[in-house]
């Protein structure tokens, strides 16, 4: 069965993690995607460890972890292309593909002949992807991105974290690097469109990502409530501003979690509780007194909380269908048995390591399920096959490029 995405090629020429995201995504979904990658070095995320992994061999150190991360089922061509030689290398790849993808700095490809203008002129088909840190327009176009910086400007950190005044309050980023990721979702979705547009006939053209613009529209709600009041919205630590409860609360052995999102849930929870009256007490009964009185209500729940370990609280909401779940660490997390018999984790054949973990797709397709087979490729893997496959060099061409320093291993 052909994937979804069967002959769509991408030229990918993005490194970290934003743009690599992106292209994953279109790689799992059945897209070729070329992995251009400067010689002797790489993608910056080969060497961001430790952790790395192990050639099975020799013991040696190879790739490090993050680099699994966003860069499975794509080739890797070792390109110089601060030469002349290989821009001319890169214009020629580019006219094979459908897709480029890019996360230079704003401007940075056009000393090279590589910018969207040029090749939209060259190849007026071809959809062009820049993934940067503040789009390419606006005072800040030519600042360098970074996912901490985003989080903290977008107004993420300023809405998560304890509260000022309280142990270990003030502004916290996310465990992970949330603007990066979410930035390569738009991303790829923004191409799926723009491939749909073309292929109705409507050319190609030039999406512009920028990871601010990225991290202000998932404000969500925090957003919409400060347009909405002119309140700014402040960190609570683990409370929800419009809805109570729903928040981490201390148990005799670790902290659980109660989601109560509606006045139903509410009642049943104080029941399995043993304190029914708290569904009928006029400052609980709705959510929007429970939100009022939050300072009253949450101290009362972790005084009950606080009696019970983590996984009776589990088994006495599941009971009485109360969202209701423990805080895992990473390892608990893969142990999970939902997410075991979901196969969120996987191993993948690897040339040197002999195989490396993957997490796979959350993406579940009923007709055209995506399959995994490649892992992260070695720096400059597919170097000769796929200038042979896709430029038609032969062995002696490939040779002189090498030669001259214009193509890695």
């Amino acid at each position: 069965m052909a994937s979804m995405l069967s002959g769509i090629r991408v030229l990918d020429l993005t490194r970290i993690l934003a743009g690599p995201w992106a292209t994953q995504m279109l790689a799992d979904f059945g897209a070729e995607v070329i992995k251009i990658e400067k010689p002797g070095e790489g993608d910056d995320t080969r060497h961001l460890g430790p952790p790395f992994i192990h050639d099975a061999r020799t013991g040696e150190q190879a790739d490090a972890a993050y680099f699994l991360v966003a860069n499975r089922a794509k080739e890797s061509v070792a390109i110089d292309i601060s030469t002349p030689q290989g821009q001319e290398l890169i214009l020629a790849l580019a006219g094979k593909c459908d897709v480029l993808v890019e996360n230079y700095k704003v401007g940075g490809l056009k000393k090279y002949g590589l910018d969207y203008d040029t090749l939209h002129a060259h190849f007026p088909k071809l959809i062009y992807c820049s993934v940067t840190g503040f789009g390419q327009t606006g005072p800040y176009r030519q600042r360098a991105g970074y996912d901490f910086l985003i989080q903290g400007m977008g107004g993420l950190m300023s809405v998560t974290g304890e509260a000022d005044g309280k142990p270990g309050g003030g502004p916290q980023r996310a465990g992970v690097a949330l603007a990066d990721i979410i930035s390569g979702m738009y991303a790829a979705t923004g191409i799926l469109a723009a491939l749909r547009h073309r292929d109705q006939g409507g050319g190609g053209q030039h999406i512009d990502i920028g990871m601010l613009d990225v991290q202000v529209s998932v404000l969500a709600n925090q957003g919409m409530n400060y347009l909405t009041s002119g309140v700014v919205p402040r960190r609570i630590g683990n409370g929800h501003p419009s809805v109570v409860p729903y928040q981490a609360f201390p148990a005799s052995d670790g902290h659980v979690i109660f989601a109560v999102g509606n006045d139903g849930q509410f009642a049943r929870m104080s029941r399995a509780m043993g304190r029914p009256e708290l569904a009928t007490d006029e400052r609980f009964a709705t959510n929007a007194s429970r939100v009022e009185n939050r300072s009253i209500l949450i101290p009362m729940i972790e005084d009950i909380t606080r009696t019970r370990p983590v996984e009776d609280w589990v088994t006495a909401m599941e009971s009485a269908d109360v969202p209701c779940g423990p805080i895992n660490t990473i390892d608990r997390v893969f142990s999970n048995p939902q997410v075991q018999a979901r196969g969120m984790h996987m191993d993948l054949p690897h040339p040197v390591a002999g195989t490396v973990p993957t997490v796979a797709n959350p993406i579940r397709f009923s007709e055209t399920p995506i399959t995994y087979e490649n892992a992260p490729p070695l720096l400059g893997e597919h170097t000769d096959e796929a200038l042979q496959r896709i430029l038609g060099l032969d062995d002696q061409a490939i040779e002189d490029l090498r030669k001259n320093h214009i193509i890695g291993d």
